[in-house]
């Protein structure tokens, strides 16, 4: 019997969670300052979930 192998390291977020996450870090403004690394991650994160989650449906 083939075992799949268990998966190392953190999950991906889902595209809605990615794109929750964006809209929890617009919404409160860390600091007054727009936190533009942490917003290029989401971004990154919501965009490989997006595509992945494209190529899953079509």
């Amino acid at each position: 019997m083939h075992e799949s192998p268990t998966p190392t390291g953190p999950a991906r977020p889902s595209a809605s969670e990615a794109n929750e996450a964006i809209r929890h870090l617009v919404d409160t403004g860390v600091g007054g300052e727009w936190p533009s690394e942490a917003y290029e991650f989401l971004l990154a994160e919501w965009a490989v979930a997006s595509r992945a989650e494209v190529s899953v449906t079509q």
